[in-house]
């Protein structure tokens, strides 16, 4: 699993217009529920240890979600959990409808997201192998990779960094784990 960062100060790539879109803090549990095919009950879990849904729109239409924690990360998955420091947010469980996919409408969800919460210092985020539309989506945003998780026997056990930084410094502060190599 992959991870990339945007620090508050690094610059938002400009991106085209897109009419109609619209990107938020999503007000409606049920709606989110029914976008990610989550039982009401996990989403209310989520929202009631401080996770936060946010949802792009075409004009009045649901387009895409994705969820934000300031507290603790998780990747249920790896059965993996870490906590956030202050000023800093996991950002998670992104969706865009297969409709609307490839119009870019991920990356300026993720934008929106950083705009609106300028109290935020440090955004993360990770994707998964293979998943080529959400590296290339996350890039577009701004976000800067880092790291790959060493994965065996399904579990998490350690990291391989990208470059020496105080960036990938952060990255192994926040997961804790043993990092495997670094570049040369």
């Amino acid at each position: 699993m992959t991870f990339a960062t945007w620090w508050r100060g690094d610059p938002l790539p400009e991106l085209a217009p897109l009419p109609t879109f619209s990107a938020g803090p999503a007000n409606d549990m049920q709606l989110i529920a029914r976008l990610s095919n989550q039982p009401l009950l996990v989403v209310d879990i989520r929202r009631g240890t401080g996770d936060r849904p946010y949802l792009a729109l075409m004009g009045d239409t649901p387009v895409a979600y994705g969820w934000l924690t300031t507290l603790a990360g998780s990747i249920s998955d790896l059965q993996f959990r870490f906590e956030l420091p202050p000023r800093n947010a996991y950002l998670y469980d992104f969706k865009t409808l297969p409709h609307w996919r490839g119009r870019g409408i991920y990356p300026r969800l993720l934008q929106a997201i950083i705009r609106q919460n300028p109290e935020i210092d440090r955004f993360w985020i990770g994707y998964v192998p293979g998943n080529d539309a959400s590296a290339r989506g996350i890039g577009k945003a701004g976000f800067h990779e880092l790291s790959d998780f060493v994965i065996e026997r399904g579990r998490i056990s350690g990291m391989v960094l990208f470059e020496h930084s105080e960036r990938a410094r952060a990255n192994v502060d926040l997961f804790q784990l043993p990092v495997i190599s670094t570049p040369s």
